[in-house]
């Protein structure tokens, strides 16, 4: 399927949607919803049909014809169903007016009583519309041009007919029972003129028909045909007028059309229909020009498609109700004449109307009901989604319909690699999106299923932006899913493209703040899902740190889904505490300090609840000191040995100013309750718990280290090393029991750099260990 194909259906659905409380506009018969989608269907296929690179299969563009039809369909029906009928006159009405009301007449009045008689006609003239393009046959010269010239030289040499060949040229000179035929030539040109005929009537384009029989010189045959139309006269129909319609009143007295013996010439068609002697094109003709229950057999031969055999019963099914409800009015004068109306029938009642319209009403939907087994030729056959869905929409059982395609999308009766599957799911999607549009119940779980359906489908075709749209149609769910979407990209969107698929959940009336919230909770729930658990062993932070795996970089990118709003800046705190907590569990500073860099500044001003806000302000704090202890290290390295005078003064300045705010940073957090869990013993104070045990010793042996070996150039430092050693024996701060963990790193590690601290006090002299803590 075309690219273009999901974005020009979401434009049409868009402009749609912003005038559903506008029934006018979804059902105008050229802009409206139905229309429109069905020219995309056309241009599609007229675009493929013309391009020499195009992909698109020949049976993806017959399933493209089959949605135009059935477009074409719902636009046909669905506004006499979602608007009030006009007014119309009962067509016992009108011959009580008027006993000599023209039959055409009275078959609109019949036709505007029944609403399914209504419908029918419309679904018939759809099928007209749909029909195959009409055969045009060889052009002629003439009347039985070689037929003509075997019977005029056997006339002129008086050696008599040839044998076998028709001796006169009238119509009905091959149906006098003597075996006698046409001119092979002529025969296969009648043959071909009568299933031209016939594919002009199954179209209904009776005029062109009619033309066609001229063209071939069979004015007789052209008179047959138009015995179809009915009797109109307007000068004696009782019909309003408009002033200026052209017509003066000399021209409308004398222009009566149609066939005022139409009874008459049907009973004819129909026996020609039957009459085995008359070739097959001949009878098939016939029967449909005049379509009834006993010819059926003889029009069914004629259809190949699905299609045919619904035009077919259709077709009869309004020829016999028309009929049926003509006998009940007494046929009128034009086809009873004047004893009918000295013998008018007495009307039956509104019940007994009623019944009969309720029992025909039955009987037409039993007949229609049978199309969805027969036997087709050619063509997609009964049983294919599209003419599944026809017959119910011309049934008008959408809401079945739709519960019938949902469940086999639920069951996996339908394979979604198959080429038809996009297109199927987008006609469904669509027709679900459209009935609720016009006010028709759909039923809300199949909707979802089907919706779900078509953005698998979106999301396999790469069509991000348009999931927002689709996904809002969901309801409830709407938020679930489409952040279940936002979910699937995981890393694949960079941060703007995430920020826009926000933005487009806001303009198709999505809560963005929920929308925010949901994607980064599945996707924090994805990561841990992934990640290794933190337990066990405690991590090193002083080996070479690894690239980040996928799965880490999926959950430090998470937060951005709740940071884009101030809305959900909470939430982002929350969960910023919660993977910042796995990160520096697991080791993985340098992500924790990317994450906190990643936040907005305004996190840092929430206050409540205070616990949370309290452990966010401990992770700032410990990351300005992991940043002091790296630039005391960067000074320390930038030492050389050949300095003059003055640079080493400015560095030596440096160097002791950035150790000095290293030091009062990390006794200050040594001395707070920097992440001291409480005493819950739930997940968080045991994360808590643990990220103390690796950090803790961690900035007592960096600070440890950095004070001891800046001795030579900063002798007090040697002092304020060993001093630091009676903080961590304070029992005020315990700072000892984080050393206690197997795996981490031990008290015995730290006093032995205290050991060394204090040999190296005694290398100035004496035998004091204490002296250098007390000068």
């Amino acid at each position: 399927m075309s690219e273009s194909l999901y974005s020009s259906c979401a434009e049409v659905l868009s402009v749609c949607q912003a005038a559903k409380d506008d029934l006018a506009v979804l059902l105008d018969p050229n802009n409206g919803f139905a229309p429109r989608l069905r020219q995309l269907c056309r241009d599609q296929i007229t675009e493929a049909e013309n391009s020499a690179s195009s992909d698109v299969s020949q049976e993806e563009l017959d399933v493209l014809r089959m949605e135009a039809s059935t477009w074409g369909l719902l636009q046909a029906v669905m506004p006499a169903r979602k608007t009030e009928p006009e007014p119309h006159v009962h067509p016992r009405t009108l011959l009580a007016k008027n006993p000599y009301t023209p039959t055409s007449t009275l078959a609109q009045a019949i036709m505007r009583s029944s609403v399914l008689l209504t419908e029918l006609v419309v679904v018939r003239e759809w099928l007209h519309e749909t029909a195959p393009q009409p055969q045009h046959p060889e052009a002629t010269t003439g009347y039985w041009k070689f037929t003509k010239h075997n019977v005029m030289q056997a006339l002129r040499t008086g050696s008599g007919v040839r044998e076998g060949l028709v001796k006169e040229l009238d119509p009905d000179a091959m149906n006098r029972g003597d075996g006698r035929s046409l001119a092979a030539d002529d025969a296969g040109s009648e043959k071909s003129l009568a299933q031209a005929l016939y594919s002009f009537v199954r179209a209904g384009r009776l005029d062109e028909a009619v033309e066609l029989c001229r063209k071939a010189h069979q004015p007789w045959r052209a008179a047959s045909i138009r015995g179809s139309l009915l009797f109109h006269w307007r000068a004696i129909a009782n019909e309003q007028r408009d002033d200026d319609d052209g017509i003066d009143d000399a021209e409308d007295a004398e222009g009566w059309q149609g066939n005022p013996r139409r009874k008459l010439w049907k009973s004819t068609c129909a026996r020609a229909a039957l009459n085995p002697n008359l070739p097959d094109p001949e009878r098939i003709l016939y029967a449909a020009l005049a379509p009834c229950p006993q010819t059926f057999s003889v029009l069914k031969s004629a259809c190949r498609t699905w299609e045919d055999h619904l035009w077919a019963q259709i077709s009869i099914l309004c020829e016999e109700k028309q009929t049926a409800e003509m006998i009940k009015l007494g046929s009128g004068f034009w086809d009873g004449g004047l004893a009918v109306l000295e013998n008018m029938p007495l009307p039956p009642s509104q019940e007994e109307d009623a019944a009969e319209e309720e029992e025909w009403e039955r009987e037409a939907t039993s007949t229609l009901e049978t199309l969805g087994s027969v036997h087709v030729e050619d063509g997609p056959t009964a049983d294919h989604a599209f003419h599944v869905s026809q017959l119910a929409i011309i049934l008008d059982r959408t809401s079945s319909l739709l519960e019938t395609f949902a469940a086999g999308l639920r069951d996996g009766n339908f394979d979604p690699e198959s080429s038809e599957y996009p297109t199927m799911t987008r006609f469904f999607a669509h027709l679900c999106l459209y009935l609720r549009m016009i006010d028709i119940s759909v039923p809300p779980l199949a909707t979802q299923v089907i919706l779900e359906a078509y953005l698998q489908v979106l999301e396999a075709a790469g069509q991000r932006e348009l999931i927002a749209m689709y996904a809002g149609a969901l309801g409830d769910n709407a938020v679930e899913r489409y952040a279940m979407f936002l979910t699937s990209l995981e890393l694949t969107a960079d941060i703007n493209e995430r920020r826009l698929a926000l933005t487009r959940a806001r303009e198709h009336g999505l809560d963005v703040y929920k929308v925010a919230v949901v994607t980064a909770e599945r996707t924090i729930d994805r990561a841990f899902e992934l990640l290794p658990q933190m337990k066990g062993p405690l991590p090193s932070v002083i080996a070479l740190q690894a690239t980040p795996s996928d799965t880490e970089l999926l959950l430090l990118r998470s937060i951005e889904w709740t940071t884009f709003e101030d809305g959900t800046y909470d939430t982002a705190l929350e969960q910023a505490t919660v993977i910042l907590r796995y990160f520096l569990g697991a080791g993985r500073v340098s992500l924790a300090k990317n994450l906190v860099e990643m936040l907005p500044r305004e996190l840092a001003s929430i206050d409540q609840p205070e616990e949370r806000a309290t452990e966010y302000l401990h992770y700032r704090q410990f990351f300005t000191i992991w940043d002091s202890l790296d630039r005391v290290v960067e000074c320390q390295s930038l030492e050389v040995s050949i300095m003059n005078r003055d640079t080493r003064v400015a560095w030596l300045s440096d160097y002791k100013g950035l150790i000095d705010q290293a030091y009062d940073a990390v006794v200050k957090l040594l001395t707070s309750d920097w992440m001291m869990p409480d005493d819950a013993g739930d997940r968080r104070s045991r994360e808590l718990t643990r990220v103390r045990q690796i950090y803790v010793p961690e900035l007592i042996l960096r600070l440890h280290v950095m004070l001891y070996a800046s001795r030579e150039h900063i002798p007090e430092n040697l002092k304020r090393a060993l001093e630091l050693a009676n903080i961590v024996a304070d029992s005020r701060y315990k700072l000892y029991d984080d050393f206690l963990h197997l795996d981490g790193r031990r008290l015995g590690e730290y006093l032995d750099a205290v050991r060394r601290a204090t040999i190296a006090g005694l290398e100035g002299g004496g035998s004091d260990p204490f002296k250098i803590i007390q000068t």
